[in-house]
């Protein structure tokens, strides 16, 4: 034990808290420190180099000193036991409203107590195991358990998975279960406990101690020039991503230019929403994928969002748009609504609406999901496959344009627009079988008040219904029709294209109306 004490001590006197030798057993002097240690019995410290950090549950409970510490605080509570209405519980639950950063939440600690809470987060996390270990010795075993200390490891091979851990669950010490089946998986995750830490252990916790506390307070507040942190969630492997990296990086100027801090996350950094004040979504959304749940998520953090969840799940279900549009009596193509279990209505169809028919998905993105059918024959082929992937169908009349109007709307208001030319030699702006360069068609952006006015207020019109956040309106406009084709939330906005117009504006405007709810929401007024 002399070894690693001294060890640890060595460890502990390059943290970063102000380290002041005190008897064992008396209370800290002071709350001056910006880190909070709590442990339930100041025995389970006795390992480690003595700190005024260092309080215990009950002092941090009770002591008036505690709930009136200034400025940032960080507390680490490092209670043996988190059972609800225990000691460990009440610590975060009390942090939290004394407006103290802590480790672990009260959020974390409930999304820990069951599998059916944290399980469906493992399931990527499942995927890599068999790679990172299948060269290591414990590959040749059925299974093992890990002590994960501030999401670092000794254990390489699964540096980045308790790293991963640790963002998604942020936990002092976390103690992950591993079992091999026929694939290896983790089959349980649990809040460990420092008193039960073994000699080897403790000088791992003491190090991630140390990294942790350096890493938390790297940027002092003082320093800091942003009114707000925006995070920007995409995708940098998406092939038809809404935003190329061009228009990233202006994102990132115009908020430098704004005082705004932005900073792109991806999907490994789910667990990191609560440190922003807003997300912007760059990365095309569905129900279905973790996009809604970023959305939904922030939303209860009480972030500003656009995307937000209520106009993914009215934009992304066609048929929901074709609803509202008809309710509203705002033009659009001839529609009607295929059941699966009524494959007798396709009989009639093309009938009513006459060849060719555009058969759509409901919730089909960039042109996918999409099929323009000539004759009956195709329509019964082409419906039969779509009927494989949703219940219901969409057919709609076939209206040839050369281009589609893209109008983009931002809080009710047009934003840019742009002509939306057909894919080379295809009906459709894109075209996923054609060569990568043909893809998808020509762009042409026009100022918007060289814009038909009629096609700009009907795009505003139909974008309202949904809500006041950033949509892309299609609209077809013939000689004698103008109709609404479809309204997207999280429509393109790439460097090149749809900035060509106003430039550095674009951006600006965007984050001028982030702005804007964050300072009303900081007034105390809803967005």
């Amino acid at each position: 034990m002399v070894s690693v004490y001294s060890n640890v001590m060595e460890v502990l006197q390059k943290v970063e808290f102000n380290l002041q030798p005190v008897k064992s057993g008396s209370a800290a002097t002071s709350p001056s420190s910006k880190l909070l240690v709590i442990v339930e019995r100041r025995d389970d410290w006795l390992g480690y180099l003595p700190s005024e950090s260092i309080v215990t549950a009950q002092e941090y409970l009770e002591d008036k000193r505690y709930k009136s510490v200034g400025g940032q605080v960080q507390v680490i509570n490092l209670c043996r036991s988190y059972k609800y209405l225990g000691h460990g519980y009440y610590c975060s639950l009390l942090a939290e409203a004394r407006g103290h950063k802590v480790i672990p939440s009260v959020r974390t600690i409930s999304e820990l107590t069951k599998r059916a809470l944290y399980g469906l987060v493992l399931d990527d996390l499942d995927k890599v195991l068999d790679k990172a270990i299948s060269n290591h010795p414990y590959g040749e075993t059925e299974g093992f358990t890990l002590s994960f200390h501030f999401g670092k490891t000794d254990l390489i091979p699964l540096q980045n998975l308790a790293q991963q851990l640790f963002d998604t669950f942020p936990t002092p010490i976390l103690q992950v279960e591993f079992v091999k089946n026929q694939r290896w998986h983790i089959a349980g995750i649990k809040i460990g406990a420092l008193h039960k830490l073994r000699e080897e252990q403790q000088y791992d916790f003491a190090n991630a101690l140390d990294t942790f506390n350096r890493r938390i307070w790297r940027q002092p507040s003082s320093l800091r020039q942003s009114r707000y942190d925006l995070a920007i969630l995409h995708d940098p492997a998406e092939a038809l991503a809404p935003s190329n990296p061009l228009a990233l990086q202006r994102f990132a100027e115009a908020g430098r230019r704004l005082g705004v801090d932005i900073e792109l996350i991806e999907k490994k950094d789910y667990a990191r929403l609560a440190e922003y004040d807003a997300l912007f979504i760059r990365e095309t959304t569905s129900v279905d994928n973790h996009t809604y749940r970023f959305a939904k998520k922030a939303e209860n953090e009480g972030l500003v969002v656009m995307d937000d969840s209520a106009s993914i799940l009215r934009c992304t279900n066609k048929v929901f748009l074709t609803d509202l549009l008809n309710k509203h009596n705002l033009g659009m193509p001839a529609t009607e609504i295929l059941y699966r279990d009524r494959i007798q209505d396709l009989e009639q169809i093309g009938e009513r609406l006459g060849f060719p028919v555009v058969l759509k998905i409901p919730d089909g993105c960039f042109s996918k999901g999409v099929i323009k059918v000539e004759t009956q024959a195709e329509l019964t082929k082409a419906a039969a496959e779509l009927f494989e992937r949703s219940v219901l169908l969409l057919a709609q009349e076939y209206l040839y344009t050369e281009f589609d109007w893209r109008i983009g709307v931002l809080n009710r208001q047009p934003l840019y627009a742009c002509r939306y030319y057909m894919s080379k030699g295809h009906w459709q702006i894109y075209n996923h079988k054609a060569q990568s360069n043909d893809v998808n068609g020509l762009c042409e952006t026009v100022p918007i008040e060289e814009v038909p006015a009629d096609v700009v207020k009907l795009a505003v019109d139909a974008a309202s219904l949904i809500g006041d956040g950033l949509y892309g309106v299609d609209l077809k406009q013939t000689d004698e029709r103008l109709v609404v084709i479809e309204v997207n939330d999280n429509p393109n906005l790439d460097a090149g294209i749809e900035d060509a117009c106003i430039q550095e504006g674009l951006y600006e405007r965007i984050l001028e109306e982030f702005i804007r709810r964050l300072e009303l929401k900081h007034q105390g007024h809803g967005v």
